[in-house]
């Protein structure tokens, strides 16, 4: 079996934490979740995701767990144990060759690390995870089990819909301005009433500072990173109205 082909991160990972971040290619899915689809709730055919799964896990050479999410902000610790498709959108672990997993179409995965390569996180932040706080709940449960500090966690944005992409009502805006007037940078008024564009990457970057971390690498909203505008590197629920894959993105001690 050919290891799949993967996202370069642009990020070096702390000493003992590696990452991981798949495209829609090397897999055996069928349009329109063609061809690496991980994601097991999206109609797919379950045999093909199964082989999929089991490819990127040979890639990795690690267990990727996955979570079933429901844009929450439930954070699950991962033991050697723990099963698949329990019922959070965050999970953090200080066991090794457990990689924190997160399935995406549009939304944005964040990695998280420890510095000193102690414990990893991953939290899947779409606008309503991001609005209702995953990323702090993440954060703060990875710092409590681990003890560890904001300052000590680093941490990495996936590709997500871009800001020259993702349009949204004035609700959304208002969901993240109501918790902190300075979020309204990261919206640009559009000609239409009431409607405007987002930028994921710099909301979740201003959260994530706001919490005390320092170092943020990955998307910053460049059209490369853009899921909608790329379609043969990545699935986009939006550009495909719906019928479509997921990719992953994870993270793991090596140690």
């Amino acid at each position: 079996m050919s290891p799949l082909p993967l996202w370069p991160l642009g990020w070096v990972p702390p000493a003992g934490v590696a990452a991981a971040c798949t495209t829609r290619e090397g897999g055996v899915s069928l349009a329109p979740y063609d061809a690496l689809n991980l994601g097991d709730h999206v109609g797919d055919d379950p045999e093909r995701v199964a082989q999929n799964r089991a490819r990127l896990a040979a890639t990795l050479g690690v267990r990727p767990v996955f979570l079933q999410q429901v844009h929450g902000t439930a954070v699950l610790h991962l033991t050697a144990d723990t099963p698949d498709g329990l019922t959070a959108d965050a999970s953090w672990t200080a066991t090794p060759a457990l990689a924190c997993t997160i399935l995406v179409a549009d939304c944005l995965p964040v990695l998280l690390a420890d510095r000193q390569g102690r414990a990893v996180g991953a939290a899947h932040a779409g606008w309503r995870g991001l609005a209702q706080g995953v990323l702090p709940a993440t954060v703060e449960a990875m710092c409590a089990g681990a003890g560890l500090a904001p300052d000590d966690v680093c941490a990495w944005l996936g590709p997500c819909i871009g800001p020259t992409a993702f349009e949204v009502g004035a609700e959304v805006r208002a969901a993240f301005v109501e918790k902190n007037s300075a979020w309204a940078a990261h919206f640009q008024p559009l000609a239409q009433a009431e409607k405007y564009r987002a930028d994921l990457p710099a909301l979740a970057a201003a959260q994530l500072r706001q919490l005390g971390v320092r170092t943020i690498a990955g998307n910053a909203g460049e059209p490369e990173w853009c899921t909608v505008s790329q379609p043969s590197v990545w699935f986009s629920f939006r550009r495909s109205r719906g019928a479509t894959g997921r990719f992953a993105a994870g993270i793991w001690r090596s140690l």
